[in-house]
């Protein structure tokens, strides 16, 4: 079976949040997503130092369509420079990662 990855991002607003959610699941991007939030983010951004809530999207994919869902993120996002990291999936209940690239993979 293919590699499950963990991507998430974050958005400043839960309707951004839920709109990426969705949009990344209907491509067939991701198996799915959960939004959380707020959260407190600090960062340094333009030379200073900021403090913003965000809510936070994980999404659950393969390495076939990690790229593209990516890509996709990186397009839909409102961010100038969107966080999006993706770590691989070590292990974890067999059946949820056999559902997750079924689901993917119609």
């Amino acid at each position: 079976m293919e590699q499950t990855h963990l991507v998430t991002t974050t958005v400043d607003a839960r309707p951004a949040a839920d709109s990426l959610a969705t949009s990344a699941v209907q491509a067939r991007l991701a198996a799915c997503a959960q939004v959380g939030g707020p959260i407190t983010s600090t960062y340094w951004w333009e030379g200073a130092v900021e403090t913003a809530s965000e809510w936070v999207v994980q999404l659950k994919t393969t390495t076939d369509r990690l790229d593209a869902l990516i890509e996709h993120l990186r397009a839909v996002h409102p961010y100038d420079v969107p966080e999006i990291v993706a770590v691989p999936v070590g292990a974890g209940n067999p059946d949820y990662l056999s559902w997750v690239h079924a689901t993917i993979h119609g």
